[in-house]
C-alpha cells in the first residue's frame, strides 16, 4: 500500500517530564492560554470576539443571580481548576459556578475540586472529540452540570452526571436545576445579533 501524496503521518510527542499545576502557575508566553492535560501543556490562541461577548453576558448574569441568592461563587473566563493529580490535569472552563459549601476559600493557585457547574463555548476551530473529551474531564472530576453553548447552531447542549444529555435550542431556557437553582436564562437573550 503506496503512501498518500503529501500526507504528513501524526506524530505524538510525548515530554520527558510532564508539567504539574504549579509549573503552569508560572508558565507565561504573551497573548496565549494554556491547560495542562493529565500533565502536557495544551496550548490555546485566545478566543474571539462572539466567544467572549458570550461568556461574559452569561457570567455577568449568573453572577447576579448567584450573589442575590449568596449561592456560591462565580468564575471567569480563564480560571483554572485542578481537577487531576499525578498526572496533572487544570482545566480552564470559559464561565464556572461553585456552591459556598464546597469553597470555604479561594486560594491563590488553582481550586482543586471540580465546578458543581460548567459553561463552555464553542470556538470555530473546536473538535467534536476534544469538545467531549473536556466534558468528560469535568463530569469525571465531579462536576455536576455541564453547558456547551453553540453560538451557530444557536443551541446549547446540556451534560448532567447522571450520563443524561439534551440540547436547549435557541428558543429554550438554559436551567440551573439542583446546581444553581432557580436560575434560567433565555438563549436568545445571549445569542443576540
Amino acid at each position: 500500500m503506496g503512501a498518500t501524496p503529501g500526507y504528513i503521518p501524526a506524530v505524538l510527542t510525548v515530554p520527558s517530564t510532564l508539567m504539574r499545576a504549579e509549573d503552569l502557575l508560572r508558565w507565561r508566553e504573551p497573548g496565549k492560554t494554556a491547560e495542562l492535560i493529565r500533565g502536557v501543556l495544551v496550548v490555546r490562541e485566545p478566543s474571539g470576539g462572539l466567544h467572549g461577548s458570550l461568556a461574559s453576558r452569561l457570567e455577568y448574569r449568573l453572577r447576579n443571580f448567584v450573589e442575590q441568592h449568596g449561592l456560591g461563587e462565580v468564575f471567569a473566563q480563564d480560571t483554572g481548576f485542578k481537577i487531576a493529580r499525578d498526572p496533572d490535569t487544570v482545566r480552564a472552563p470559559d464561565v464556572a459556578f461553585v456552591g459556598r459549601e464546597r469553597l470555604a476559600e479561594i486560594p491563590e493557585g488553582y481550586p482543586e475540586l471540580a465546578p458543581d457547574l460548567v459553561v463552555e463555548i464553542l470556538s470555530p476551530g473546536d473538535r467534536p472529540g476534544e469538545v467531549l473529551e473536556k466534558v468528560g474531564d469535568w463530569l469525571n472530576a465531579g462536576t455536576r452540570l455541564v453547558w456547551v453553548l453553540d453560538a451557530r447552531r444557536r443551541q446549547a447542549r446540556v451534560h448532567r452526571a447522571d450520563g443524561s444529555v439534551s440540547i436547549v435550542e435557541a428558543d429554550g431556557v438554559l436551567d440551573g436545576e439542583d446546581v444553581v437553582p432557580g436560575f434560567s436564562l433565555r438563549l436568545n437573550e445571549l445569542f443576540r445579533p
